[in-house]
């Protein structure tokens, strides 16, 4: 399947064109058929032979006329070649040029040239109109695309034309499927027994039935109910492909054109983009942020406000970076292409390509380049699902579930480095770090983690020899408070079993040990049990340390408590 669209002047026959080939009349409407006027988009499709088989072919028509290339700029995305028109009788037309212009800026690579009614112009004539189309050519995508000319009256050039589609066809790269699909909604309405129905051009993945599917910018969520391809019901349909789209849970006002249907959580929808902007040779004028600007993205127009990247103006021919604020969020990815008009003078300004879908920098700064690596490097750090929705490219992580650039990653690395260095005896406390500086520490092989500290692994262990060990030792059973240490520092030398801490006293375990072969002696005596009172006594301090050091013994299970008395446990000294 390949979708081809139509461009060229108004009045130069493109529906003609489209019905002959396909048997169906693009246009729809009653006064388009009223006034032999194409105002809006048209559909249609046919089946080919080509040379390696039939080819189906899906046609987008788009109106000529001036007044309606908003409609035409509808149609002309995400389509895989064009079928470019210029009658015969009348020649090359602005309204061709702008068709071409615009075509350029949206990155179309791939077309044919047809010159129609050929019945109404003789041999002469249409030699002068070809090499006159040729010189318009010259310099573009299409400057050696066949030119093919065809009378849809008579029928003479039609099976050339057909030929030269399927050629066309041939060469042409198949959509690609990033099993992301994005339909832009190029039409909505209300199908009698089926309720909402959308149409568009899929690209980057596969709709099937029954998927919950997001409407952006719409806000509005819906059920894929039934699907269609050239008026046959599908369910599933890839890429490159035109579908209407049976939804339920969602009016079809609610739906507009220039929305698009994707699938939830794949897509980061913005507001703000980096772009190139390649402005057109012919503009009399040099562009700058002063203006009513309109940008053409996927199938909808929309104002938008422009700021020029690094100097104040871009200069007709030249090519420039810009920021553009646009009026809703668009779920947009690097590499799309935009068209700027700008609706004041009613004219083409230019267009060009997405470089960044949710710039960090401020616009000061930024001089975005579209790629993996500066996009990256401009944030430091990125997660993988981020940068795909971004990019389209899933990207093997840096680092855990990031993508980080290589200075990002120098940065921290002796960040951190140096913070362990300085942490003190105790180490860094892991409780202090964020995300990423915790998936960073689990790259170092000099580092080692104790109890949630991380510290130097050849660090000498200083609480060892800590002062207030000795202090402690020397105030036996009846020590001091402990002074010239910090609570955290106190804390870890009671986890490390270096001091003990029981009833809101610290002993040093010379005092548990000294206690617990005191209540021995004592029971070796008296084996029904002790009072407090004796083993206050035996120890000689005050009820302050007894009690703390008996609850200690009973933790320990050197003696065990039994109404006033105590007796002796398990692991009482022998």
């Amino acid at each position: 399947m390949r979708v081809i669209a139509t461009a060229g002047h108004v009045d130069h026959g493109k529906s003609s064109l489209v019905l002959a080939l396909t048997g169906t009349d693009p246009d729809r409407f009653a006064e388009e058929k009223q006034r032999g006027l194409t105002i809006d988009l048209g559909f249609a499709h046919a089946t080919i032979d080509g040379p390696t088989g039939p080819v189906e072919l899906s046609f987008v028509d788009v109106p000529g006329h001036v007044r309606f290339v908003r409609n035409m700029l509808a149609g002309v995305g995400g389509v895989d070649a064009c079928m470019f028109v210029v009658a015969a009788t009348e020649g090359w037309k602005p309204q061709s040029e702008e068709h071409l212009r615009i075509l350029q800026l949206l990155g179309q690579r791939a077309g044919l040239v047809v010159l129609t009614k050929r019945d109404l112009v003789d041999d002469e004539w249409l030699e002068l109109q070809t090499l006159d189309v040729i010189d318009h050519l010259a310099g573009t995508f299409l400057a050696d695309a066949p030119i093919v000319p065809v009378s849809a009256v008579t029928g003479e050039g039609l099976d050339d034309l057909r030929r030269e589609l399927a050629s066309l066809a041939e060469r042409t790269a198949p959509a690609a499927d990033h099993d992301r699909p994005r339909l832009w909604v190029d039409r909505s309405f209300a199908a009698r027994g089926s309720g909402t129905v959308v149409t568009g051009t899929l690209t980057g993945g596969t709709l099937s039935v029954d998927q919950r599917v997001d409407i952006v910018p719409a806000g509005h969520q819906a059920r894929v109910r039934s699907l269609q391809r050239h008026g046959r019901a599908e369910t599933t349909i890839g890429p490159g492909n035109r579908v209407a789209v049976n939804l339920s849970g969602v009016e079809h006002q609610q739906i507009e054109r220039g929305d698009a249907i994707v699938l939830g959580g794949q897509w980061r929808p913005s507001r703000r983009i980096d772009a190139s902007l390649d402005v057109l040779d012919a503009l009399d004028h040099e562009v700058s942020r002063r203006g009513a600007y309109v940008a053409y993205v996927g199938s909808g127009e929309w104002p938008v406000k422009v700021r020029i990247l690094g100097p104040d103006a871009i200069l007709p021919g030249d090519r420039g970076l810009v920021r553009l604020h646009l009026s809703r969020p668009l779920p947009l990815v690097v590499g799309d292409r935009y068209v700027l008009r700008e609706s004041g003078r009613g004219e083409t300004v230019g267009g060009g390509e997405i470089l960044d879908v949710s710039p960090s920098l401020p616009a000061s700064k930024a001089r975005p380049a579209g790629t993996i690596e500066s996009i990256v490097e401009e944030r430091g750090w990125v997660t993988v699902d981020d940068l795909e929705a971004w990019t389209g490219r899933r990207i093997a992580p840096t680092l855990d579930r990031w993508v980080v650039a290589p200075t990002a990653l120098t940065a921290i690395d002796a960040t951190l480095h140096e913070r362990i260095a300085t942490a003190g005896p105790l180490g860094l406390d892991l409780a202090t770090l964020d995300e990423r500086e915790r998936a960073v520490l689990t790259t170092f092989t000099d580092v080692r983690i104790d109890a949630g500290h991380a510290l130097p692994a050849d660090a000498k262990d200083e609480l060892a020899d800590h002062p207030a060990l000795a202090a402690l030792r020397a105030g036996g059973t009846s020590p001091d408070e402990p002074t010239g240490v910090d609570r955290a520092t106190l804390r870890e030398l009671i986890r490390r079993g270096l001091l003990v801490e029981r009833d809101g006293i610290v002993f040093h375990p010379d005092a548990v040990d000294t206690a617990a072969r005191m209540a021995a002696t004592l029971l070796a005596g008296q084996p029904d049990g002790i009072t407090m009172s004796q083993l206050r006594d035996a120890l000689g301090i005050s009820r302050k340390y007894a009690l703390p050091l008996a609850n200690e013994l009973d933790a320990r299970g050197i003696t065990r408590r039994r109404g006033d008395l105590r007796i002796g446990g398990p692991r009482l000294p022998g």
